[in-house]
């Protein structure tokens, strides 16, 4: 009787093995070209600094019975290389689950002035929702 263990189900999205890669990266050793070569491009790039690029790995697998078989977040990694002007790895930043759960988040609400409606399209919403609100 052959023994085998079935292995279980993932969904991946981004770089895999994304931690292991990021440790043979060297601060002030390594530059942009040699990290094209051992990851690939950045997932994205900071809006208000093109020398920071984001590489981001998730792994997906099912839950347990008492999860109902929803799909359970089992690695979630981020990893932030910053460079100085000349291409050099200025900066390395690891986040891995534990640690994106312990950030803040400002609780600032922004006021979108673009999605607001005029006095008109209230009206005009109002009147068709008493419209179809008799149709059965």
């Amino acid at each position: 009787m052959i023994n085998c263990q079935l292995q279980e189900p993932t969904k991946n999205h981004g770089i895999l093995f994304l931690e292991n890669r990021s440790k043979q990266l060297k601060v002030k050793v390594n530059n942009k070209n040699d990290v094209l070569k051992l990851i690939g491009n950045p997932h994205t790039k900071s809006i208000s600094n093109e020398d920071s690029w984001i590489y981001i790995e998730r792994v997906l697998t099912k839950g347990s019975f008492h999860k109902l078989g929803q799909n359970v977040t089992k690695t979630n990694n981020v990893l932030v290389l910053t460079f100085d002007k000349y291409g050099v790895l200025k900066e390395k930043d690891f986040l891995d689950k534990s640690s994106i759960n312990r950030l803040k988040f400002s609780e600032k609400i922004t006021e979108n002035n673009l999605s607001k409606k005029s006095f008109v399209q209230n009206l005009l919403q109002s009147v068709r929702s008493k419209m179809y609100q008799n149709r059965k």
